[in-house]
Formats: C-alpha cells, sequence, structure tokens
C-alpha cells in the first residue's frame, strides 16, 4: 500500500519547502521521499521514518556549499510515497532512480549487462551459447566476460576441443551438416554419437568453465597413454593439442582464490568529494573481469553510497553471485541481502573481510578503484590541451566543452532523418544524441532538412537551456550558410560558435568553414584538433545511417496486414499460420477467415471488407503480383 504527500510549491527558488507545517503532515512510517525542482527531480532517498528524515534535512547544518545545501537550494517541492514495509520502500527507490536518474543520487552510468558463456545442460545435446540473460531453465552460466576478447578466447577453446552442435535445435536429419564434415559438431541429429560419449564432452567442457583445467588435463594425459598404447596415434594426437591448448590457458588466468566460489568484490575509494567504484568479478576462483564506475560528488556516506549501488547493479537478468566482498558494512545491510536473495533465488551473503585471502582481494578491488582516478586526471589533462588548440586554431570564442554536430541522412529524400551527437570534455554524452524525423519536407532538399532540425533543435535547448558550446555541420559552406542563419534567427551568434567541415574532393584534406572568413581552415592530417572533429562527424554519420537503415528496413519488412484494423500480431500469426500467405488471405472468403482461431464471423467480415478495399500490390520486374 502507498501513499503519496506532497509539499506546497516554494514562491521563490532558493526558499525551503520544508516547513514544520508541511513536515507535520508527514508520516512516521517508511517511505520514500522525492526533492523536485522545477522540471527534474533532484534525489530520491528513503527512510524507516519519513517525518524524522526530513527534518535532518529542514535543520541541516553542512555548510553553504556542502552538496546536500546546494542541492536544497534547488528544491521547490518534496513529494513523499509512505509504504508498507522498509523492504518495499527500499525497492521503489531503486526504481524511482532508475526512472528518473536524478542528479543528485549515485548513478550507475555503465549499466550494460556483459555477456555469459552458458551451458545448456537442461536439453538433452546441450551446447555452448553466449547470452546476457539470466534465467530459471537448468542451464549452466559463467561469468560475466568484462572482456570480450577474453570471452571469444575460451569460446575458440571450448569449440576446438570440444564440438558439441551449434545449430538451435536439433531434428533428425538425413545427413549430417557441414560442421560435421569439418569436425566441429558430433551431428547427434543423425545419430552419429551416442549419448555416453556427447554427456563426457558436456562434463569437460564445465570442468573448463568452473577452473579445474588442471584435473582435466590429467585425465586427458592418461587418455592419451591409453590411445598411444593401443596404436591409435590419430586420437593421442588430438589429446596432447588439448593439453597444450589447457595449458597455455592456465599460464593466462589469474588465480584469485583456492575455492570454487562466485563472489564480487567491491572497491571504494573516495577523494574529496567523488567516489570510485570498482567491482571484481570472481567466478569458481578465477578474476574474469573488472567494472568500474564514477561518481562525481553523490550525496551520502559511504555506506549509504555503497548499499545504493548494490540496489541499482544487481536486477534479475544480471543476478547476484552467492557472496559479496564489501570494503565496510553497507546500509540496510539485511534489506539487502534479503533483497538479493530474491533476485539470485538462493542465499546471498555479504561479508566484510578483516584477514586472509579475502583481503588480497579487497586490496586488488581497491587498487581498482584508485586507477579511476589517476584515468580520469589523464583524460581531463589530454582534453585541457586539445581544446586550447581547438579554441586557437578555429579562433573560438570561448572553450568547446559541450560539442553537437548535426548530420542529415536520406535516400532520394525518402526516410530522412537527422542525428545529432553530443560530446562532453572529449568524450561521448549519450543522453546528448538525439534522431529527428523530417517533417516539412519530401523531397531531397538537404539544406531544407538541416534548417528543420536545426531550427527544433535552438528551440529546446533555449527552452531547457542546455545549448552547446561549439556546433559543428557535416558538410561545405551551404550548411555554414543555413546554421548561421538559424543562428542567427535565435540571437545565439554570440554564444554558440559554428563550424563546417567537408571534403569538398577525394584528393583533397577535410576542411574547416567558419562565419565571416573567406577561405577555409586547413589543419594538417595529423593534427589531434582535426582528428577529433573527424571523430564526432564521423559519430553523427555512424548514428544517422543506423537510424535510416532501421527505418529503411521497418518499411521493407512492413507486411499490409499491419494496416488492419483489429488485426494485432496474434491474429496476424493465427491467419499465417493458418491460411500461409498474404495473398491467400485476401482471396480467402469471410467463411474461410471466420474458421481461423480467433477471428469470429464479425472480424472476418470487416478483414475480407478491408482487403478489398487495398490496391493490389505491385511488382517492378513482374507487373501486377496480386490479384
Amino acid at each position: 500500500m502507498q501513499q503519496k504527500n506532497t509539499s506546497s510549491t516554494s514562491p521563490d527558488p532558493g526558499a525551503t519547502v520544508l516547513t514544520p507545517e508541511f513536515l507535520g503532515s508527514v508520516s512516521h512510517g517508511p517511505g520514500v521521499y522525492q526533492m523536485l525542482g522545477r522540471r527534474e527531480v533532484l534525489y530520491v532517498g528513503k527512510a524507516r521514518d519519513l517525518r524524522k528524515r526530513l527534518s535532518q534535512y529542514a535543520h541541516h547544518s553542512g555548510g553553504p556549499h556542502s552538496r546536500t545545501a546546494v542541492m536544497l537550494s534547488h528544491v521547490h517541492r518534496v513529494e513523499t510515497i509512505l509504504t508498507t514495509t522498509e523492504k518495499e520502500a527500499l525497492i521503489l527507490e531503486a526504481s524511482l532512480i532508475k526512472k528518473h536518474r536524478p542528479r543528485y543520487n549515485v548513478i550507475l552510468r555503465d549499466d550494460k549487462n556483459y555477456p555469459l558463456i552458458k551451458v545448456t545442460t537442461g536439453e538433452q545435446w546441450p551446447r555452448i551459447v553466449v547470452t546476457r540473460r539470466r534465467t530459471r531453465d537448468n542451464s549452466r552460466y559463467f561469468g560475466p566476460y568484462a572482456s570480450t576478447s577474453a570471452m571469444r578466447a575460451t569460446l575458440r577453446l571450448l569449440y576446438s576441443m570440444f564440438p558439441l552442435r551449434r545449430c538451435r535445435t536439433v531434428r533428425q536429419r538425413s545427413r549430417p551438416c557441414l560442421n560435421f564434415q569439418m569436425g566441429r559438431c558430433l551431428a547427434p541429429c543423425t545419430g552419429e554419437v551416442n549419448r555416453e560419449t556427447y554427456s563426457g564432452l558436456v562434463r569437460d567442457v564445465l570442468r573448463v568453465l568452473e577452473g579445474r583445467n588442471t584435473e582435466l588435463i590429467g585425465e586427458l594425459e592418461e587418455r592419451m597413454r591409453a590411445a598411444a598404447a593401443e596404436l591409435a596415434f590419430e586420437k593421442a594426437a588430438r589429446y596432447r593439442d588439448q593439453i597444450e591448448a589447457l595449458r597455455k590457458t592456465l599460464e593466462r588466468q589469474v588465480i584469485a582464490a583456492d575455492h570454487d566460489l562466485d563472489q564480487d568484490v567491491f572497491g571504494l575509494v573516495r577523494q574529496g568529494g567523488s567516489v570510485g567504484i570498482a567491482i571484481l568479478f570472481v567466478r569458481a576462483g578465477l578474476i574474469t573481469g573488472v567494472q568500474s564506475f564514477f561518481m562525481a560528488d553523490p550525496i551520502g556516506m559511504d555506506g549509504r553510497i555503497l548499499a545504493q549501488t548494490i540496489l541499482q547493479y544487481y536486477t534479475a537478468q544480471r543476478q547476484p553471485p552467492r557472496e559479496l566482498l564489501l570494503p565496510h558494512a553497507a546500509d540496510d545491510t539485511d534489506l539487502l541481502a534479503e533483497h538479493l536473495a530474491e533476485l539470485r533465488h538462493g542465499p546471498v551473503r555479504l561479508h566484510v573481510p578483516q584477514r586472509g585471502r579475502r583481503m588480497q582481494l579487497m586490496r586488488m578491488a581497491a587498487s581498482n578503484a584508485e586507477q579511476i582516478f589517476s584515468e580520469r586526471e589523464k583524460k581531463k589533462k589530454s582534453w585541457e590541451v586539445l581544446a586550447d588548440s581547438l579554441q586557437k586554431k578555429l579562433r573560438l570564442r570561448r572553450l568547446p566543452q559541450v560539442i553537437e554536430c548535426l548530420d542529415i541522412s536520406n535516400l532520394a529524400g525518402r526516410q530522412a532523418v537527422g542525428s545529432l551527437v553530443c560530446f562532453r570534455e572529449g568524450e561521448k554524452h549519450g543522453p546528448g544524441f538525439r534522431h529527428y524525423r523530417i517533417r516539412l519536407k519530401e523531397e531531397p532538399d538537404d539544406y531544407a532538412m538541416m534548417r528543420e532540425v536545426l531550427e527544433r533543435r535552438m528551440e529546446t535547448g533555449l527552452r531547457r537551456d542546455n545549448l552547446p558550446d561549439m556546433l559543428l555541420l557535416d558538410g561545405g559552406r551551404g550548411q555554414l550558410n543555413i546554421g548561421f542563419d538559424v543562428l542567427q534567427r535565435y540571437n545565439l551568434l554570440e554564444r554558440i560558435d559554428l563550424v563546417a567541415i567537408a571534403k569538398e574532393k577525394q584528393d583533397e584534406g577535410e576542411k574547416l568553414f567558419r562565419p565571416g572568413r573567406r577561405n577555409p581552415i586547413l589543419l594538417p592530417s595529423h593534427a589531434p584538433a582535426l582528428l577529433y572533429l573527424m571523430r564526432i562527424r564521423d559519430e553523427a554519420h555512424r548514428f544517422g545511417i543506423t537510424m535510416h537503415r532501421r527505418l529503411r528496413r521497418k518499411e521493407t519488412l512492413h507486411s499490409r496486414l499491419d494496416d488492419l484494423k483489429g488485426v494485432g500480431e496474434k491474429r496476424k500469426k493465427q491467419l499465417l499460420r493458418s491460411l500461409g500467405s498474404y495473398k491467400r488471405i485476401r482471396a480467402a472468403s469471410v467463411e474461410e477467415l471466420a474458421m481461423v482461431p480467433g477471428i469470429g464471423p464479425g472480424l472476418a467480415a470487416s478483414i475480407h471488407r478491408q482487403l478489398r478495399a487495398q490496391p493490389p500490390r505491385q511488382d517492378n520486374n513482374k507487373g501486377v503480383h496480386e490479384p
């Protein structure tokens, strides 16, 4: 049960909204609170006692320049949601943070799921696949692999040593496929291998993935000697090659522990107000990768930050391992452990080690967390040099901390798309990437399309106050003039530096154009400033082409059945399954359509009427394709 309570809106931006009248209306029960600004959610938190927690904010004494004080100065409204239990509040808090991504909360910017290797042991003839989802299907999962190259190397080893089936399903065939002839599959579909032999290969695959290579090597050496004694030298040679491949793998593996537990090891390092977190993945005693996060200035103590990180990081798709090693106790440890156990469908232990092998892992994780700051410092210095070079060579009014680039993609005016990419301090800024469907022009006119997209971007930027320092256009003087006209119309020529980049002839290098300058700026092909601008332009081109191809593919795959009212995806499949093709569906009578499961007489008559109203499809090579 959830109940909402909202504070009154503050009359001026700096005024507090945590008035005694509002606090008096807040419950003492558990729940979630949201600090709201003018247009965004600033912070989401949970509390066992909502009134007590919000009262702490009302009497905050951390100084006017503290992170919490700055956040409170922007709060215009506070909303509370009362929950029945503290655990429900914990889950709701994580959900709201993921939904709104508040500025002052712990936000994990890299939230992708790393790949897993899955052995489908629940199937009659198991196979090896790569997946990013972990489900309860009686399969064995290994990973995650933060390094895709390491995962591919493991897959190559497994595929070469253990030729399990590659196809999705096993169906009886008259003869084996090409994989069998190439020695890449044992062809269970034609009975070329018995169940016992195949199961033995599956057991060997599991041992490799579990890190029990030494045990497997001992068995393979015995098999090799037995094969040699029987004069089966080809078989002995195969065992020899497998042993060599496994030994090379052993040399590359980093042994982390003397057990076969799956662990995630958290390292947390704070420098000033910033926090770096590294998660070390230990699977079956081996380190399989590391993932790092940087938080510029999150609100809360280390225990609170650690708890929010754990809560956000693990999901039903990215389940926790059996044990988490933490640098210190996280807030709400019992609630976290209960929530993680539900995600994993088994117990999860949160442990703070004090000595021994686990403490060595903690130091390793902390070193990785410290490395985040050194890498960011190197990037910062490199960007400062590059930004200064851009400003001097292009004679910009200000340092181009935020650069946006626009590119137009179309095919003879069709499926026209404007793609806008954003780079912030030298790095791609995903939230600033935008696609624009062209509304006004059907015929090919790049200039008109660029004008339309730029006008829409400037209107939004002025309204939301998120304009870039520099605007880069893919094109020559024509595109530059369009950009100049648009910025002049919105009085932004003094606020945004405008640059166009183009290669006008095949044998010439890139040319940079600036307003008010007659000749283009020519930089050496190896100049870092030019290479950076080319990188941004190429990213805009890639981003636009990807969307353009998606639209073309969607139009190509569009079925005329999609235009029928009252026919959704399920009914469309039933029609095709029963009648075979659009041509047969169109030729069917009302009675035949009514016999399709899920299609009654009324809908059948409607479908028949709509199909008859559709014009026959044309085939460019054969004239009329349908009656």
